[in-house]
């Protein structure tokens, strides 16, 4: 199961930092996101684009999982070399390229290339 089947994912910039948020379509499904989308997951599903730590802030009211990417966006949006949009790419890799719990009960790459984190 892809995490697009069961969310919706947000991305933005503020500075050096991007931002994404997952949020579950139907609240039943927020435990899985809750229990699936780690920092060291998330950090792994990016890794090569951000350089700093990954903050995980979970919403149980809203269904959402929200993630602070720092040292991200090499520098900043106006400092970067990256598109004119460089977080939008981020949100669409949160909800495609994780897919659900695999046989062994960790996250996967879409294809099933590497575990992310763990």
């Amino acid at each position: 199961m892809k995490v697009r089947d069961i969310a919706l994912a947000r991305s933005g910039d503020q500075g050096n930092r991007a931002t994404i948020s997952v949020i579950a379509r139907d609240p039943a499904n927020y435990p899985l996101l809750e229990r699936g989308l780690t920092p060291e997951r998330v950090r792994a599903l990016y890794s090569g684009l951000v350089h700093g730590p990954v903050q995980r802030y979970t919403f149980p009211e809203l269904g959402a999982v929200h993630f602070v990417l720092n040292d991200a966006l090499a520098g900043g949006v106006t400092r970067s070399r990256q598109s004119p949009r460089p977080t939008v790419p981020p949100a669409r890799r949160a909800a495609a390229a994780v897919t659900g719990p695999s046989g062994g009960g960790g996250w996967t790459r879409a294809g099933g290339r590497r575990p992310c984190g763990g």
